[in-house]
């Protein structure tokens, strides 16, 4: 009688484990919540309605200009504008679908400080090494300056910028790296905090997940919009989910 109800425990503490696991995926609203009145991709306002919806992060894109700012935009060129070759001034000129205008990542990082929502910053690939050590930088400094060390993510696709944030960014900030190229056991000896990967890239080698998580590192899937993706991937227990559609993804997590 005992061994039965020591079975019948553990195995309803296993099915509680595996329902804990499934329950603590987390959302991350992609370019910001944008997909909803008053808001446009990579706008604060977005960043603002993340915040709102009670999101785990909002991500969001940025860029060092010709003069040495940095903006936060996601197309190396918008609206004619070509991030790289112009002046913050230029950029900042731009306006969004929801008539903000492009914010510089100074203006984001403000409105920020005023929220709670984790700053899930991707620094995209530019011309040479050396502009992107120096957006990085430029970025770590803000970023101390304005007392958020303790509120931010770092991902890129560049292998450079990823490492350059590992060795720039106070010891413990979570960074990411984005091509989905690389396996867990090398994503761990650059440094990294795990991969956060296309979610197509998760599904050819689901063994990736619990390897990373075998060596204490976090998983991410990026862009997951459709309903039988985000259930896969909480099946499998991936620790973030980085969507266009937070509400929806909070709505099967519930």
């Amino acid at each position: 009688m005992k061994l039965k109800s020591l079975i019948i425990t553990s195995a309803l503490l296993l099915a509680a484990c595996g329902y804990t696991q499934a329950q603590s995926t987390q959302v991350i609203a992609h370019r910001g919540f944008w997909k909803t009145d008053g808001s446009a991709q990579n706008s604060i306002a977005a960043l603002v309605k993340a915040d709102s919806i009670n999101c785990y992060g909002s991500e969001f894109d940025v860029w060092l200009t010709a003069d040495n700012q940095l903006v936060v935009n996601h197309d190396s060129t918008f609206k004619g504008v070509n991030m790289q070759k112009s002046t913050a001034q230029q950029c900042t000129a731009v306006i969004l679908d929801n008539g903000e205008q492009l914010p510089t990542l100074r203006q984001y990082l403000e409105k920020a400080g005023q929220l709670k929502t984790r700053l899930i910053l991707e620094l995209k690939s530019h011309k040479t090494p050396e502009r992107e050590t120096r957006a990085v930088e430029s970025i770590v400094k803000m970023v101390k300056d304005m007392g958020l060390e303790n509120r931010m993510e770092y991902i890129a696709f560049s292998r450079h910028a990823t490492k350059e944030f590992i060795r720039l960014t106070p010891k413990g900030t979570p960074v990411y790296y984005l091509e989905g190229d690389l396996s867990p056991k090398e994503l761990k000896e650059w440094g990294c905090a795990g991969p956060d990967y296309h979610f197509s890239v998760f599904k050819r080698h689901p063994e990736w997940i619990k390897e990373s998580h075998d060596l204490g590192m976090k998983v991410n899937a990026w862009t997951v919009n459709d309903a039988k993706d985000m259930k896969w991937l909480i099946d499998h227990g991936v620790d973030f989910i980085t969507t266009n559609v937070p509400v929806e993804l909070q709505e099967i997590l519930q």
